[in-house]
């Protein structure tokens, strides 16, 4: 089990509905890094952008996007994470993917599909919640929209880490720093958000505020809002359990079974 966990939080701007040139960008980006990382985080569709247009830009489990995040993997001896749009026996799915430096490839499939924009009428919901046990760590990944719901995201496992993917707008990004906040209090978890920033093809704007909360509420990174930036952060398992041990709010929380 590793003690400590170092994660690299990209946020940055999308090219609209371009996966080829979107990884060529992450990929310039993460060769920047002059640290060993254990983990690299990158934004939800962060080959495309938000975008309801699945038909003309989804790949298969198999595709370009997936080896190039197992190459990716390899190359630095690091995890990576971000979502992608995903085409399987002919539905899309908005698809986390985790992918290990052995190859091994994770999937978690966004279970709230944010229904203002219509995501819910091009993909198709997840119906589980995962946790992936990576280098002792137990990490809960969801996305975006799942943000707003707190039964999904409630601590019943004893997770490390709470993980959110965003392309979230700034005309509500007071809600995103409030959850995030929350989730973290809540569920005595450092909660990390990453989101991305410009504008997209449809001309919605974002501004960024990704972030990571301590189990306390405390955000202990310093991303600027909406410029494109790396934060790398280092968590602790011992912060984690100093404060469960002496507050053990956990102890307290209720019982009940996702339907």
């Amino acid at each position: 089990m590793q003690e400590h966990l170092k994660v690299a939080l990209f946020q940055s701007d999308l090219v609209w509905e371009n996966p080829e040139q979107n990884r060529t960008n992450f990929a310039e980006k993460i060769a920047s890094i002059s640290e060993q990382v254990d983990l690299i985080i990158l934004p939800e569709m962060f080959t495309t952008g938000f975008t309801m247009n699945a038909k003309s830009v989804a790949e298969t489990m198999q595709g370009d996007t997936v080896v190039w995040m197992k190459q990716i993997a390899s190359k630095y001896n690091s995890a990576i994470t971000g979502s992608v749009i995903i085409v399987e026996n002919g539905k899309f799915y908005n698809r986390l993917l985790f992918v290990e430096a052995s190859g091994q490839v994770t999937a978690y499939d966004k279970k709230h599909t944010f229904t203002l924009a219509s995501e819910n009428k091009i993909y198709t919901s997840g119906s589980e919640r995962i946790i992936i046990n990576y280098k002792g760590w137990n990490i809960c990944p969801l996305i975006c929209y799942d943000l707003r719901f707190p039964v999904w995201a409630r601590n019943t496992v004893n997770y490390d880490v709470l993980l959110y993917v965003a392309n979230w707008p700034k005309a509500r990004v007071n809600a995103w720093d409030a959850l995030l906040k929350a989730r973290a209090i809540e569920n005595m978890s450092y909660c990390i958000g990453v989101n991305r920033v410009g504008v997209d093809g449809i001309d919605i704007e974002y501004s960024g505020h990704s972030a990571v909360y301590d189990v306390l509420g405390n955000q202990i990174t310093s991303i600027n809002p909406s410029k494109e930036q790396i934060e790398l952060i280092t968590l602790k398992k011992e912060h984690i359990e100093k404060y469960r041990n002496a507050l053990k709010f956990l102890n307290d929380r209720d019982d009940f079974m996702f339907t």
